[in-house]
């Protein structure tokens, strides 16, 4: 929801995420304590988060800074922080406004507050297979940063192609190193991919044995502090799909999945967005 230009009304969001805890995900999304100026879409996460009903679904908040992680870890119900760090210094600035030796610091800081608190951090390296901006990248940039964060003693580590870049190739070498390099975290994938390429991608992934996988109902979303607005995340039902040729049982409620699809068409494809 972040990057949709048009204003989501607080009840449909309601709406909407009580219908996706309802389908059995091992964890939701559900909204992001960052500055209303940066991103006004999410300046009623506080309203949404009251009106969530119960479920074995855990919650994950977006935070950018200390301030949103110290709002954040004052609600009971949510688990999980999650912070975007970049490997893009260009990008790190522009979606934290902030340096990555600033960024880094903050995380150290979250993690800490989020052990006071009974929750997890979860790190994303956001453009993790390249960038838009000419920064310098390879694969050891994405190692390095890993490793950091890893010898840090954080517990989930998300790769992400926040611009829909990556080849298949790099998620695999990315994921095949670092899996079995640090045992005690859990790697996952938040993928942007277009209908096109996104098989590829994901298999790259499945193959390399990553279980965390970020999707999005219908791949709507996209950053909006990159220049991907309408490059969606991977979509939820392409990820069902690939479970279902592996003959895996994802535990999904189907029908309360297909009343999430008709909410969704309700809320975004009214404003062009084709399903």
């Amino acid at each position: 929801m972040q990057g949709w230009i048009y204003w989501i009304p607080t009840e449909h969001k309601i709406e909407y995420l009580n219908a996706l805890l309802d389908v059995g995900f091992h964890t939701l999304d559900f909204g992001s304590f960052v500055s209303p100026k940066a991103i006004p879409q999410m300046r009623d996460t506080s309203e949404v988060l009251q009106a969530l009903k119960s479920s074995s679904t855990k919650l994950l908040a977006i935070v950018a800074n200390l301030r949103g992680a110290q709002e954040a870890v004052q609600h009971e119900r949510i688990q999980y922080l999650g912070y975007p760090f970049s490997v893009s210094p260009t990008f790190q600035q522009r979606n934290t406004s902030s340096t990555q030796e600033e960024s880094k610091a903050q995380i150290e800081t979250i993690q800490k507050m989020c052990a006071d608190a009974g929750k997890e951090l979860v790190v994303y390296l956001s453009m993790g297979f390249g960038n838009p901006y000419g920064d310098a990248y390879s694969r050891d940039v994405l190692l390095h940063w890993a490793d950091a964060f890893a010898s840090m003693g954080i517990k989930i580590l998300s790769l992400a192609d926040t611009v829909g870049v990556a080849p298949p190739d790099d998620i695999s070498f990315a994921l095949h190193t670092l899996i079995p390099q640090y045992p005690q975290v859990q790697f996952g994938v938040h993928l942007h991919s277009a209908p096109h390429s996104w098989q590829p991608k994901l298999t790259a992934a499945f193959d390399a044995g990553c279980t965390r996988f970020d999707t999005a109902l219908m791949g709507i979303g996209g950053c909006p502090m990159a220049a991907d607005e309408l490059v969606g995340n991977m979509d939820t039902q392409w990820l069902l799909q690939a479970l279902v040729q592996k003959e895996m049982n994802a535990g999904i409620d189907t029908t309360a999945l297909e009343k999430c699809k008709a909410i969704a068409q309700k809320i975004f494809v009214p404003h062009g967005m084709d399903a």
